[in-house]
């Protein structure tokens, strides 16, 4: 028996949401006047999604997005655990720079995404929760 030869994969409307989330988080970001330092900083304990600078202000910012109703406001998916990782990987990002800060914050941006036209950014609803671990 020959395997059958697979078709085009799927797209993956999950890391593409995602994306989305993202590209709205940093023009949101930018838009306060902010600098973006970072986008998707990897580590092999996880992932900070933005790192910003409000000023003399480190901002650490999930983004969490949805194109769905499954949350009324995506931050009801950011978890304990969740916290506990970003902390854990921005103490990796700050050993990484000469540079330190005098305040750091822990904020979270929820990104609801039209449903039926998800690249429209206009459609795109913005909520700030700041400081949300310290």
């Amino acid at each position: 028996m020959s395997a059958e030869p697979r078709g085009p994969s799927r797209p993956d409307r999950r890391g593409h949401i995602g994306r989305l989330g993202e590209d709205v988080a940093a023009d949101y970001v930018a838009s306060l006047g902010w600098t973006v330092l970072e986008r998707n900083w990897r580590t092999r304990y996880g992932e900070l999604d933005l790192v910003a600078a409000d000023g003399s202000i480190l901002v650490i910012v999930e983004v969490k997005t949805r194109a769905s109703r499954t949350y009324d406001d995506p931050v009801m998916a950011v978890t304990p655990t969740k916290l506990a990782r970003m902390r854990r990987v921005a103490r990796l990002w700050l050993a990484a720079q000469d540079r330190g800060w005098s305040q750091i914050r822990f904020d979270v941006v929820s990104v609801r995404l039209d449903q039926a036209a998800p690249d429209d950014f206009a459609r795109a609803r913005v909520r700030h929760h700041r400081g949300v671990y310290v």
